[in-house]
Parts: structure tokens; C-alpha cells; sequence
């Protein structure tokens, strides 16, 4: 059987007040999570590129869960409204990564809401355990 893998829709919603014209998201800011994780995400370049730090609430570990960087990028930075981005976490405090895309949304009343899926590889012994390495 080939390689299982499971994706989550993720909802993130940006905190405070809004920090944005209406109808055009700025990925740039604090974000939370329904499950408590926060994101910080930095300025983008004019490439489109930025980076940032992801504290999970939840993580399948016995370890402290310490804050983590990420790298990422939105498609064509400025000329649309609700682009769609990508970005990859380097777990700080386990052998594993996760990459996440997703795309920002504004609604009518200029709340921004990002909705990712994400995939997590971690590391195992050997390439007969691939198959247990992603979810």
C-alpha cells in the first residue's frame, strides 16, 4: 500500500483590530488558531518571501514544545486580495517539519481569515517506515 497521508483545514484568524484596507489581506501580524497555536508572521519582501515563528498548543511529543521559525511565500504579493501562500516550520523541538498552504481571506466586514492544510514528515530509522513518517 503506498504512503498514507491526512491533511487538517486550519483556520487562523488575525488578532486585534483590523489592520488592513477592506478586502485585501495582510499576511503580515499575529495570528491564532482555533487550538490555541499562535503564528508571527514578518514583513514580505518585494519577492513575495517572508519568515516568522509558530508555537503550537498541540504537538505528539513528551518534550518541552518551544517556539519554532518558518520561511515562507505569497503568490504575487500586492496584486491580489486574498492570495495564497506556502510556508514551512522547522520543529525546534522534534525531527520532524511541516509545510503548510493555504490562502488569506477577507470578509465583508474586513476580518481576515487564513485557511491552510499542512503535512508533517518526520523523521524515522529506516525507508521501510516511510509509511508512518507523514501525516
Amino acid at each position: 500500500m503506498g504512503t498514507l497521508s491526512c491533511c487538517l483545514l486550519l483556520t487562523l484568524a488575525l488578532l486585534g483590530p483590523g489592520a488592513t484596507t477592506a478586502g485585501k489581506c495582510d499576511l503580515q501580524g499575529l495570528w491564532r488558531n482555533e487550538l490555541g497555536s499562535n503564528m508571527t508572521l514578518l514583513a514580505l519582501d518585494a519577492s513575495g518571501t517572508f519568515s516568522g515563528s509558530y508555537h503550537t498548543a498541540v504537538a505528539a511529543t513528551n518534550k518541552q514544545i518551544v517556539v519554532s521559525p518558518l520561511q515562507g511565500a505569497q503568490q504575487h504579493p500586492g496584486e491580489k486580495g486574498q492570495p495564497t501562500f506556502g510556508f514551512t516550520v522547522q520543529w525546534q523541538f522534534a525531527d520532524s517539519t511541516t509545510v503548510f498552504v493555504g490562502q488569506c481571506f477577507v470578509d465583508r466586514r474586513g476580518k481576515e481569515t487564513l485557511e491552510t492544510t499542512w503535512l508533517l514528515r518526520e523523521e524515522v530509522l529506516s525507508r521501510r517506515d516511510t509509511w508512518k513518517a507523514t501525516r
